[in-house]
């Protein structure tokens, strides 16, 4: 569709933004849409989509899957992102390690999983189930956390066995990370440190938001602010220790002007050129 070119510094893509978003050149700009939204047959949104695929990347990042959840992903769930991947062939499909439904009620949000031997079995099920609907590998993304939840096994080594047994990729999101690390105690150094670069696809950032209550004591993975100085930072370590990755900046609420999210863009961009550009099929 968009033949070869630089997958380098991507930005989640906003209606609100449309417009300027077809008329930009910015060189090796790409965006990310939640499959979600645009699961219609027509309209304005789905059309506006369209416009913009004709000259950038499009990438998928989906939210609702439950590919964690006890029970296997929606069919009808399934066939709808598989018609959008169809449609846009997107340069890359990702989804999350998290459960959000369960017995037919869904829950608008991105729970944790227990990481034991029985979820992680439920989770690469879930896994092939929607790489076998679209027919490509996904990337799938580490969750933020709120609690030290008890486990059989940390997180990055659980996220690597469902990439190995499933065939995926994984998604980092050092704001995840960076906010998992501040309400659970982990080290995100270590944790980054222990990722095989192989297996990792795709980079995310994003800003957060400090708990009303409790204050810097709990972090909310809201992406509703520019990205803070410590995410940049992991950001830094990351791609010194994975190499070449295409980096997403996301934001998802207070949204700020396009020209606002393209200076975060200009600076990721400073981090990523150090490392070289991500040469990507798209």
């Amino acid at each position: 569709m968009h033949g070869c070119r630089w997958l380098d510094v991507g930005l989640g893509l906003k209606p609100e933004h449309f417009d300027e978003a077809g008329a930009t050149q910015a060189p090796g700009l790409w965006f990310e849409v939640h499959p979600e939204n645009y699961m219609m047959e027509g309209g304005p949104r789905l059309s506006g989509l369209k416009a913009i695929a004709r000259n950038h990347p499009i990438s998928l990042h989906g939210v609702g899957a439950s590919l964690g959840g006890l029970e296997p992903p929606d069919t009808e769930h399934l066939r709808r992102v598989a018609g959008l991947v169809e449609r846009f062939n997107p340069v890359l499909v990702s989804e999350h390690a998290t459960w959000s439904s369960y017995q037919g009620a869904y829950y608008a949000d991105l729970l944790p999983l227990p990481r034991t031997a029985e979820i992680m079995a439920n989770l690469v099920r879930g896994v092939t189930a929607y790489q076998e609907a679209i027919g490509r590998p996904i990337l799938l993304e580490n969750p933020s956390n709120y609690l030290p939840l008890s486990s059989e096994m940390d997180e990055v080594n659980f996220l690597m066995d469902v990439a190995r047994a499933s065939g995926c990729g994984i998604l980092l999101d050092v704001n995840n990370l960076y906010v998992s690390a501040n309400n659970t105690g982990l080290d995100p150094y270590a944790y980054i440190r222990a990722l095989r670069p192989a297996l990792v696809g795709e980079i995310h950032i994003a800003g957060h938001s400090v708990d009303p209550n409790l204050g810097e004591t709990l972090l909310i993975d809201s992406h509703d602010s520019p990205v803070v100085s410590g995410v940049w930072q992991l950001l830094e370590f990351a791609l010194a220790h994975l190499g070449h990755k295409p980096v997403l900046l996301e934001r998802d609420a207070q949204i700020p002007p396009f020209a606002d999210l393209m200076q975060e863009v200009i600076q990721a961009r400073r981090i990523t050129s150090n490392w070289g550009n991500n040469r990507v099929n798209a």
